[in-house]
């Protein structure tokens, strides 16, 4: 008899396992269960938009930032830029001070409004304006390591995206004025803390430098 049962738990641990492994094949398992899936490709190499990129980490708001030379326009509201990161790289920077491989964050830019409902002063967060993302991945981008893309387009957003151009400023300036690996943690308190405590910070970072 309890060889009889232990067969049949045998049986219901085997099929547990198969219907586990068919459910992560297939997507079915819950979000919360399952590793990001970012950033994911199409097969010509665009970057698949990540609907779900408000569930990542939250990592920081600016408001109204410029850079450079580059300065607000006249009578223009400034905008909100709000950044999230994958929970995978998020957590391993934590622990590291280093982005991993197949980090993705996305820059979610929304415009801001005044007196909205009961609020007197001050702004508030209106709709989407653009949204952009940057992706470490060292075999596609061989140069330095990202990719930086924008899912923008006249009317709306697009799906997927291929990255912008070698030429493009955006490398440059990641490349020239990030704190940690060609991004702007000196702008991310929390992630800032964690690299100072692991000490990955560029040597060559200045916090008074002005591109």
């Amino acid at each position: 008899m309890r060889g009889n049962q232990t067969g049949r738990g045998a049986g219901r641990v085997w099929a547990a396992a198969v219907a586990l492994g068919a459910a992560l094949c297939c997507g079915l398992v819950p979000a919360g269960a399952r590793d990001d899936r970012a950033p994911r490709f199409s097969r010509s190499g665009e970057l698949l938009f990540p609907k779900d990129y408000r569930e990542w980490v939250y990592v920081t708001s600016g408001l109204g930032m410029t850079y450079g030379p580059g300065q607000p326009s006249p009578g223009r509201s400034p905008m909100f830029d709000n950044v999230f990161v994958t929970r995978t790289a998020y957590r391993e920077f934590l622990r590291s001070g280093v982005w991993p491989e197949k980090t993705m964050l996305i820059l979610e830019i929304r415009r801001s409004e005044e007196k909205v409902s009961i609020n007197n002063g001050g702004r508030t967060q209106g709709d989407v304006a653009a949204v952009e993302a940057a992706v470490k991945d060292t075999r596609r981008f061989p140069e330095d390591g990202w990719g930086y893309f924008s899912f923008d387009k006249e009317g709306g957003l697009v799906d997927r995206a291929r990255p912008f151009p070698r030429t493009a400023s955006c490398y440059g300036c990641h490349r020239n004025n990030g704190a940690v690996d060609n991004t702007f943690v000196q702008f991310y308190p929390t992630l800032f803390a964690a690299a100072r405590e692991h000490g990955t910070v560029k040597p060559t970072y200045d916090p008074n430098r002005k591109p």
